[in-house]
């Protein structure tokens, strides 16, 4: 942990109200007493720089048992990143891995060409009294990554690099912000930083990027006098200085963004690609099922069920 003066704002009252480009408040949804709330696609926008999707999962109590379990399904053309605050789960993939996540670990996961994943709670943590909650991403990759091979990467908490100022410490998850990188491996400049403020601290958004937002997980914050709550996300106009200042309870964040793409991506369930061929071409293989000698595996430690390609319309596991 080290103080950096890179965010500690010189301009306090840096920002005004018209620098806010739009304020998306997420569509939650009940998965059986497991809410998940969800900003990214929003009507309004789809990605921010490469950020195409965005979910905050919980936070939410289980007991007798209870849990997640996303059976195995695919994805193509973006990589998934989980970041939690609290709980823990297991994920297991095509590739062979099978990792258990904790609060402050990343999970990086890219998709490629195609890969098949699950995501459940373990047994062990199945048998107590047990919390979830925290942020699953999709990063969109660039048109030349898209059909690269799939791979995954791990790293702990201690890795990432956390930067302390007065009242706030940030933990940088992927990319460069703040004169600092994360060890990820990324296919486009980007940032994705956690940041826990307290009340009344401020904190500048880097100015190195293009596009960037910021989620409010807990507590608030103010941006030019204005107050927003936990569940919203605002999008930044690109190149203006912008300082946040947290509420009287404190605020904790999520701050995105990074260098957009050569243009908008098509969605179709869990695939992203800059073409509708590659979606369809994805979706044919997947219904085709052949996970001995087709374009999908199903994980080899998880190949007893699977998600089947949902109705027209549905997107998102």
């Amino acid at each position: 942990m080290s103080w950096m003066p890179g965010i500690e704002p010189q301009c306090p009252e840096a920002g005004t109200i018209a620098d806010i480009e739009m304020l998306i408040v997420p569509r939650a949804r009940d998965l059986g007493g497991f809410e998940v709330r969800r900003a990214l696609p929003a009507p309004e926008r789809q990605m921010v720089g490469p950020f195409i999707f965005f979910d905050q999962m919980g936070p939410a109590e289980f007991i007798n048992e209870g849990g997640i379990d996303v059976r195995p399904h695919p994805h193509i053309g973006l990589a998934t990143v989980t970041y939690l605050y609290q709980g823990e789960f297991q994920h297991r993939d095509s590739l062979g891995t099978n990792q258990m996540i904790y609060p402050g670990e990343v999970n990086w996961m890219v998709a490629g060409n195609g890969v098949t994943h699950s995501e459940r709670t373990s047994p062990e943590t199945r048998a107590k009294r047990h919390s979830l909650f925290g942020i699953q991403t999709w990063v969109a990759l660039p048109e030349d990554d898209e059909d690269m091979p799939a791979s995954f990467e791990h790293q702990g908490a201690e890795a990432l690099p956390l930067l302390s100022g007065e009242g706030k410490e940030v933990r940088l998850i992927l990319g460069n912000a703040w004169g600092e990188r994360a060890p990820v491996k990324t296919f486009s400049e980007m940032f994705y930083a956690d940041a826990v403020l307290q009340a009344g601290a401020k904190l500048p958004l880097p100015d190195n990027h293009e596009d960037r937002g910021l989620y409010v997980t807990q507590g608030s914050v103010l941006v030019a006098g204005e107050t927003f709550a936990a569940g919203q996300m605002m999008v930044f106009r690109p190149g203006d200085p912008i300082t946040v200042t947290a509420g009287p309870a404190g605020a904790r964040l999520m701050l995105f963004g990074g260098e957009t793409l050569n243009g908008p991506r098509y969605i179709a369930w869990n695939f992203v690609a800059s073409s509708k061929e590659k979606l369809e071409a994805a979706q044919e293989a997947w219904i085709k099922g052949d996970f001995e000698h087709g374009r999908f595996r199903l994980p080899p430690d998880d190949a007893a069920e699977f998600i089947p390609f949902p109705d027209a319309g549905k997107s998102g596991h």
